[in-house]
């Protein structure tokens, strides 16, 4: 089956950090909820991989999401890449097995590595303008707080099959 992307946010003028930054006792996680466009079944996520400080496993997970209370619902996929220094300044694609996706559901993804350092591309938004389709979502492993953010976005592709 041909996939195609059906929501993609490519801009990338900053970076979030996924890890264990040196600075902080605490995992860093990252992810992104979206309102999905159309009907179909997704097979893979991109992200793009801005830098590569320490090379390591990442896994990204796919949820149900209810962007008013902001609770995350099961996983509904999963996919794990080993990153390597030349990953940097690359579109990172995250294979999963098919899952149905519907219009205008809500979803969202999460990214975490126990090993590595990930720079990964977001986007601020330009003119104050919040992004319409999701937020930009960061936590830690102490899960004190979960953040969530309508002024970025990771730079990222969600691809439906035809």
């Amino acid at each position: 089956m041909l996939s195609r992307p059906v929501l993609s946010q490519t801009e990338n003028n900053t970076t979030l950090w996924i890890g264990h930054l040196s600075h902080d006792a605490n995992d860093r996680l990252a992810g992104q909820t979206f309102s999905c466009p159309a009907d179909g079944q997704l097979n893979n996520i991109q992200v793009y991989s801005s830098a590569v400080t320490q090379p390591g496993a990442v896994e990204l997970t796919l949820h149900e999401f209810d962007p008013v209370t902001h609770v995350w619902g099961p996983s509904l996929g999963k996919s794990t890449l080993e990153i390597k220094r030349n990953d940097e300044s690359r579109w990172l694609r995250f294979e999963l097995d098919p899952v149905n996706l519907q219009q205008n559901g809500h979803y969202a993804f999460r990214l975490q590595t126990e090993k590595g350092i990930i720079g990964i591309g977001e986007a601020a938004s330009h003119a104050r303008k919040p992004f319409v389709f999701g937020q930009e979502w960061s936590s830690d492993t102490s899960q004190r707080k979960d953040n969530f953010y309508s002024y970025f976005s990771l730079a990222f592709k969600v691809e439906l099959c035809a």
